[in-house]
């Protein structure tokens, strides 16, 4: 069973919607039973990271995402998602600390001349050698990204993908069963859904 927490940070019902079109049958759930029992578990979200790691506390979700990250089940974050599974963030007025699951921050885009902030919009990817998010999925692929803040990760190792946008971004992680991507799978055509795949067949 693959657990999409609720954690009511919205976009939950296109990674629904996207899981159900590859054959799956999520449940969309905050029962700590429920996420607990899973083979697979998602964090989605659009947001504001101090909001969500509020909700997630008050919710008694941070600590049960810790323990199935501990455990050695898969689990995946997207967007705001992956954001939350680190260390702190810019946007954080109050130097609220994220999961922790992995090391790294999360900074603001500087402000730039011909870059937007928000970033917002189709850009290619480059993949690392091996990953096994990306497996099958060719280098310089096309995913969807929308937001202001990016990722530093603290361990090199960890990056799975990176893009461009004025600055390097840290577009997906993996280490051992913890995984995230910056950008939208569930928005990104196929080539999003082989992603999709490939986690739910860890």
């Amino acid at each position: 069973m693959v657990a999409i927490v609720d954690y009511d940070a919205g976009n939950i019902k296109s990674v629904e919607k996207a899981l159900q079109y590859i054959g799956e049958h999520p449940v969309i759930t905050r029962d700590v039973k429920e996420i607990k029992k899973a083979d697979h578990v998602i964090v989605p979200g659009v947001g504001a990271f101090e909001d969500a790691m509020e909700k997630m506390n008050r919710y008694e979700l941070a600590k049960v995402l810790q323990d199935v990250a501990a455990s050695g089940t898969p689990i995946m974050g997207i967007c705001l998602g992956l954001q939350l599974f680190f260390e702190r963030s810019d946007e954080s007025e109050h130097d609220v600390k994220g999961l922790s699951l992995l090391p790294g921050e999360i900074v603001r885009f500087p402000e730039k001349e011909g870059y937007k902030i928000p970033h917002m919009g189709w850009n290619s990817i480059d993949v690392k050698e091996g990953s096994r998010l990306f497996k099958g999925v060719s280098n310089n692929s096309y995913v969807y990204f929308v937001h202001s803040y990016y990722l530093k990760s603290k361990d090199e190792a960890d990056v799975a993908a990176r893009t461009h946008y004025s600055v390097e971004i840290h577009a997906s992680v993996e280490k051992g069963n913890v995984f995230a991507c910056q950008f939208h799978p569930e928005k990104s055509s196929t080539v999003g859904l082989k992603i999709l795949d490939n986690f739910i067949h860890l």
